[in-house]
């Protein structure tokens, strides 16, 4: 006779009840999608600061705006673009970089499908937008910060040293970006080294370095970037992603150039917002910012707030929480308490990471195991989409060692102007005639 108390065993070796499992279903099919509220503030020093805000954009690339799709068929965008060395690269990526990432997403999916090709789709979106600017001879580039919002489902892309973080409900800090300066990251410094390029501080007469971590030829600061061709194909355009899908309670978002960061940490950047509505709490942040430390370099800021339906303005946050969490919760596997049946199925306050990554190389990033990988076409480029016959193709693992279990005759695939790009990349293209006089890092 079917018990609906039966005990469903999970893989932990834990036991729900099947009663329980049941009414979380229909839970989840009665959670709408979250209102979406924005602001924006800035306060120009160079004029090189851009950013993207788009509350309901069209799932299809080229479409633009989706005022009148249904909730379905639209998922929210918002992005800052820090440029240097003029805003050729900034303005660019502002106006292709969504539809390089929409055009990577295959047609057809599920929304879980859909989640799940983002990540890889972001490492395609970032890489054509970089090697497509390279075309037009600027110099110029542009760190970024990159949010998806799908329902409750966040995904951050990030190249350079703009930051996004993220206060769910009950007050927990997540960081949801990744910092690409030289001074800030050993690992992307021994990157850049291994792929030929030279870090050090400026030497002025032969002595002390002084000033931050610089890759040369160019000075730049960052590792990742999109642009910069005057620097090196080792400063990389691929993103560092993180995907978290947050309780039906909400959160607030901060998105920041480092003209915010680097008068604010985050938590007091948070802590200047409280109780005000997005547009108030992002003007807020940028004031305080310019009189903490003057205006020397454009300060902007985006805050996001993720609402349950109806529900207008921020949150209470619980205070005394501190710190950043680096480790993301679980979703429980308890039952629900009394209370939160009572009050409609609602979630307790928990972020649940999906994915993370950071890699820079193209093989890893663009390789998806079964079944994810099999919703790509096999025979188009990773990178550029580009349709190619059968035996056209570079394998992304085409210059694995022999001994890899990797199979080099595998997909994906990149076309050859991809795979040129690819290669540059990871520095086998590196020339050891350049000179330099700058003071190198210590091994």
């Amino acid at each position: 006779m079917f018990n609906p108390m039966e005990l469903h065993t999970v893989a932990d070796g834990s036991g729900v009840p099947l009663a329980v499992l049941l009414k979380r279903e229909l839970c989840n099919q009665r959670v709408e999608k979250p209102d979406i509220l924005s602001g924006v503030a800035n306060k120009s020093k160079k004029g090189e600061d851009f950013t993207l805000l788009m509350a309901k954009c069209r799932r299809t690339p080229g479409e633009g705006a989706g005022d009148n799709a249904g909730d379905d068929d639209t998922i929210s965008v918002f992005a800052i673009f820090d440029g240097h060395n003029g805003p050729a690269a900034a303005i660019y990526t502002r106006e292709n970089l969504s539809n390089n990432v929409l055009a990577a997403i295959p047609p057809n999916l599920t929304s879980e499908e859909w989640t799940a090709a983002l990540p890889r789709a972001l490492v395609a979106g970032f890489v054509k937008t970089d090697k497509d600017f390279q075309t037009k001879a600027a110099r110029s580039g542009t760190t970024v910060t990159f949010v998806i919002i799908d329902g409750w489902v966040v995904t951050v892309a990030s190249v350079g040293d703009s930051r996004c973080i993220l206060e769910s409900a009950e007050g927990s800090v997540y960081s949801l970006s990744a910092d690409h300066r030289l001074d800030a990251n050993e690992e992307e410094v021994e990157r850049v080294t291994a792929s030929g390029g030279e870090v050090g501080r400026i030497n002025i007469a032969g002595g002390a370095g002084i000033g931050p971590l610089r890759c040369w030829p160019g000075g730049l600061c960052l590792s990742r970037s999109i642009g910069d061709t005057d620097v090196g194909e080792f400063i990389v355009p691929v993103p560092h992603v993180k995907q978290v899908k947050l309780s039906n309670a909400g959160g607030r978002l901060v998105i920041a150039s480092d003209g915010v960061w680097d008068a604010l940490s985050f938590q007091e950047a948070l802590n200047y917002t409280r109780g005000l509505p997005a547009e108030a709490a992002a003007n807020r942040i940028v004031k305080e910012a310019v009189s903490s430390k003057g205006l020397k370099d454009d300060t902007t800021c985006i805050v996001v707030d993720i609402l349950p339906p109806e529900k207008l303005s921020p949150p209470i946050k619980k205070h005394g929480k501190g710190g950043i969490i680096a480790l993301f919760r679980r979703r429980p596997s308890d039952e629900l308490s009394e209370e939160q049946t009572d009050n409609g199925c609602f979630e307790p306050d928990v972020v649940e990471e999906l994915y993370e990554e950071g890699s820079a190389m193209l093989a890893q990033r663009l390789n998806m195991n079964y079944p994810a990988g099999n919703m790509f076409k096999l025979h188009d480029c990773a990178v550029c989409q580009l349709e190619m016959k059968p035996g056209e193709g570079v394998s992304v693992h085409g210059n694995m060692p022999k001994h890899s279990r990797v199979d080099p005759w595998g997909g994906p695939f990149l076309c050859s102007s991809c795979q040129a790009k690819k290669v540059a990349m990871e520095g086998k293209l590196h020339s050891t005639s350049s000179q330099s006089t700058v003071q190198l890092v210590p091994k």
